[in-house]
């Protein structure tokens, strides 16, 4: 069976995710030209993020026949002004042809939550760990935009395990190299080790074909 193509296919997607779509379209697995980013970190403000969200949708169906939501659900859109309203509520008001990818978080785009035990298992002998993608790293500054070290402190020591940064893409090792005291800052920072733990694409490649193979174009 031949595969399909994403070429009149639009991704909006978090910022967070940049560094895998950025490499997936280097890679040629992803053929379109219609790649919109809204800012990383947007989970801390909801209304911006719903606002950035429906721009981007409406021009990227402008753009293409269909549009792919690169944002997790449950976890990346929590509205406390009103805990009904979901994820799946603001895509399914952009109309036709737009869908998301299946996934909680972003983590989830590169591992299962089984995977995910599976890894904490592995690397920290089933000890709390923080998940994290490459884009938790490089956007630091805009996805912990407001919190201080005391912030810090109540959510990251708690985890006994560390950071383990599900890297596909070869990251962390070149971010170790090229910016050794910024690593050690950012892990003095957390109160935790981090450390990468290697991941395929092919779970992110599965969840895209999937969602494009839905699409009805």
């Amino acid at each position: 069976m031949e595969e399909r193509s994403f070429s009149d296919i639009a991704i909006v997607a978090c910022g967070t995710m940049s560094p895998e779509i950025n490499h997936l379209v280097k890679t040629g697995f992803l053929d379109t030209r219609h790649i919109f980013y809204t800012t990383p970190g947007l989970h801390q403000d909801i209304p911006e993020l719903e606002t950035q969200l429906i721009k981007y949708i409406q021009k990227a169906k402008l753009a293409a026949s269909g549009v792919i939501v690169v944002y997790g659900g449950k976890y990346c859109y929590v509205n406390p002004d009103n805990p009904t309203r979901l994820m799946k509520n603001v895509v399914e008001e952009q109309g036709a042809n737009v869908v998301r990818v299946e996934a909680s978080h972003c983590m989830g785009m590169l591992a299962s939550d089984e995977e995910m035990k599976q890894i904490s298992t592995e690397m920290a002998g089933g000890e709390p760990v923080w998940f994290m993608t490459p884009g938790w790293v490089k956007y630091k500054t805009q996805v912990f935009k407001g919190w201080d070290k005391a912030l810090a402190n109540e959510n990251f020591p708690r985890h006994t395990g560390g950071a383990i940064v599900l890297d596909g893409i070869g990251f962390l090792d070149q971010y170790m190299e090229d910016k050794p005291e910024e690593f050690l800052d950012y892990c003095d920072w957390m109160g935790i080790t981090m450390q990468s733990y290697p991941v395929t694409l092919d779970r992110f490649k599965g969840l895209l074909m999937d969602q494009l193979n839905l699409l009805k174009i």
